[in-house]
């Protein structure tokens, strides 16, 4: 089953309900298996550039099937940095990110930037965990 926008959307609200609960104001971002966005949102307040971290990370997630956090220790050997030089360079390999994976398979992912990078996954998980 493909990501819908109303998984999306829910998936969003419940990293904004974590960033809210933890006091902060994040960018959610939503995309799927191949790293379009489906869904994005923005907190009043939140950083301008955590629009593009948050996209990011989602992207990196996806591409790699796994917390974009995960890949942070990679992002500086060939592989990974050949991905996403040829991808446009539109990938963070940073915390904030996690995988959407329904019934083994890689549906997409929800990325958040504008807290520290372990709220930011926080948040990511905490929407995530919603499907």
């Amino acid at each position: 089953m493909a990501l819908t926008l109303e998984d999306a959307n829910r998936i969003i609200g419940g990293a904004v309900a974590k960033a809210k609960q933890l006091n902060i104001k994040v960018s959610v971002a939503v995309c799927d298996a191949g790293g379009r966005l489906i869904a994005f949102q923005r907190m009043d307040n939140a950083i301008w550039a955590s629009a593009y971290g948050s996209q990011g990370k989602a992207v990196a997630s996806a591409a790699f099937g796994r917390a974009s956090g995960e890949m942070a220790a990679r992002a500086d050997q060939p592989t990974p940095r050949g991905i996403a030089a040829a991808s446009g360079g539109e990938m963070i390999m940073g915390q904030g990110a996690v995988p959407i994976i329904r019934n083994g398979v890689i549906e997409g992912a929800c990325g958040v930037g504008g807290g520290t990078s372990q709220e930011d996954e926080d948040c990511a998980r905490a929407g995530v965990e919603l499907l």
